[in-house]
């Protein structure tokens, strides 16, 4: 059983307990939470109660929740772009539109269903549901990952990470012209208390986080840009450029909806360079930007 602990606080009084508390956590589903109060593992003030409770202000609810059934990832064949593999660590691009690793609500069609497929051995450490996975990109950003395909490897990276050696630039196109040539957003992200599911800038229960950018080309209502992540927080570029006025073009979560024609944020994950884990070499790849990116940049040169 894993334990959380929330305090009502004066925004969210009011609202159905079975509503409220899937707001709270990313990854729990109003049906979860429904069913772990009918198992009597959500407690109001210590008090069981039904999921049409209305919280009030300064409410404890206590929520236990069950360890997750194994559950059995199917391995899916896919037209992976894998641009690196040896027998420690491969290197590939994922499309914008694919989820990294399942999750409730995507059990098939991820990078992972379709790495299972191909590959043989992945590291472990991280679990049944992402095995080899030592970062994530977003669902809807396109670009390189690195993937361990054993437990050694997967420590050295993620200590690589850590130390923040690993280089990692992504393109992305924003809105508005950005002034300054190139420019360091220094400033901490942690999730949003008026939105549980986005992150923000916040210095309560926050991580550092740095981004760097460079400006690659201007147009009248958008920019062109390079950003090199110093720290890897969930969304980092797509909340700093929130941030600094220049939110992503197409980000459905951070950015304005009038928009350019893009399904998803036009972000793309285009440079990776780390030490190999074994050899100590240095590697770095480059992929070039999507299509439907190249062709936003083609019209706003118009």
């Amino acid at each position: 059983m894993e334990n959380f602990t929330f305090k009502i606080d004066t925004q969210h009084k009011g609202q159905r307990l079975d509503k409220i508390l899937p707001s709270f956590e990313d990854d729990w589903s109003r049906t979860q939470v429904q069913q772990w109060i009918k198992d009597d593992l959500v407690k109001v003030n210590g008090d069981s109660v039904k999921g049409n409770y209305k919280v009030n202000e300064g409410d404890s609810i206590s929520v236990s929740v069950p360890e997750p059934e194994p559950l059995e990832v199917v391995p899916e064949q896919m037209d992976l772009e894998i641009l690196y593999e040896d027998q420690d660590v491969l290197v590939v691009n994922k499309p914008r539109g694919m989820v990294v690793h399942p999750a409730p609500g995507h059990y098939s069609g991820t990078l992972v269903n379709g790495l299972m497929a191909q590959i043989k051995d992945l590291s472990g450490i991280n679990g049944i549901l992402r095995p080899g996975i030592v970062h994530r990109i977003d669902k809807d950003t396109s670009g390189l990952l690195m993937v361990a395909k054993n437990d050694r490897a997967h420590e050295s990276l993620v200590k690589q990470l850590q130390a923040k050696t690993v280089n990692r630039k992504y393109c992305a196109i924003v809105h508005g012209v950005v002034q300054h040539d190139v420019g360091t957003i220094d400033a901490p992200i942690g999730r949003d208390k008026e939105d549980r599911q986005s992150m923000t800038v916040t210095n309560e229960n926050s991580k550092d986080a740095v981004t760097h950018f460079k400006v690659l080309e201007r147009f009248s209502n958008y920019s062109y840009v390079e950003c090199k992540l110093e720290t890897g927080r969930t969304h980092q570029i797509r909340v700093h450029m929130k941030y600094i006025d220049h939110p992503v073009a197409g980000d459905p979560k951070y950015g304005p909806r009038k928009t350019l024609p893009i399904q998803g944020q036009a972000l793309h994950a285009g440079v990776l360079g780390f030490e190999h884990p074994v050899t100590g070499k240095w590697l770095e790849f480059e992929k070039e930007i999507p299509e439907d990116m190249v062709k936003l940049l083609e019209n706003l040169r118009k």
